[in-house]
């Protein structure tokens, strides 16, 4: 998904897409599958660059997310791949109606709280669906990389270095713990939403 001021699963780690792009090109469907189902880790910022404005997630927001994010999606295709370039006016005032449609105020609302899902996300073990961190869902992709024999070597270096050069990244910090739980309850929901839109 383009990132044209809307995030998609924000700061979708180097790591976790260059560990799906291995395991498929090395024919590992089964973590291929996984990684590709799960969230990826945050980073300490998003794609943009622009810190987060963390917020207090309300039920209301995600269930709006969770109505939009069909219809965003489609809207891909019209955003330019280059985040410099601004899209057509039209595709914004489309954007501005699906998120006010969702229930949001504007579409840049509808984008920080996605950017709040995301962060929370990141930290989510995609088998236990449990909250442990982003740096402990790093370090279980590590793992599983190392561990992995039917990867070639060469992209396995790879994905291990850019996985540990995202470990040594401090991710930020929480403010909000109640947005936890309250992903934690929609996170099937969330993760399908939000992996279809980045698998499109």
């Amino acid at each position: 998904m383009r990132d044209i001021g809307r995030s998609t699963i924000i700061g979708i780690a180097i790591a976790s897409l260059i560990l799906f792009v291995a395991a498929v090109s090395a024919g590992n469907n089964a973590l291929a599958q996984a990684t590709r189902s799960s969230p990826a880790p945050a980073e300490a910022a998003p794609s943009d660059d622009a810190p987060i404005t963390q917020i207090a997630l309300t039920e209301k927001q995600i269930e709006g997310v969770l109505a939009a994010q069909k219809d965003m999606n489609a809207l891909d295709d019209k955003l330019p791949d280059n985040p410099n370039v601004k899209p057509d006016s039209k595709v914004i005032a489309q954007l501005d109606a699906i998120a006010k449609k969702s229930g949001f105020a504007s579409y840049a609302e509808y984008n920080n709280v996605i950017d709040n899902i995301s962060l929370v996300l990141g930290g989510f073990d995609p088998t236990t669906k449990k909250y442990i961190g982003v740096q402990e869902v790093l370090k279980q992709q590590i793992a599983a990389v190392q561990a992995d024999t039917k990867m070639p070597a060469k992209e396995k270096k790879q994905a291990l270095d850019d996985m540990n050069a995202a470990l040594q990244t401090p991710p930020p910090v929480i403010e909000n713990k109640g947005n936890i739980d309250l992903v934690a309850k929609y996170y099937d929901k969330l993760a399908g939403a939000l992996s279809e839109s980045e698998d499109e």
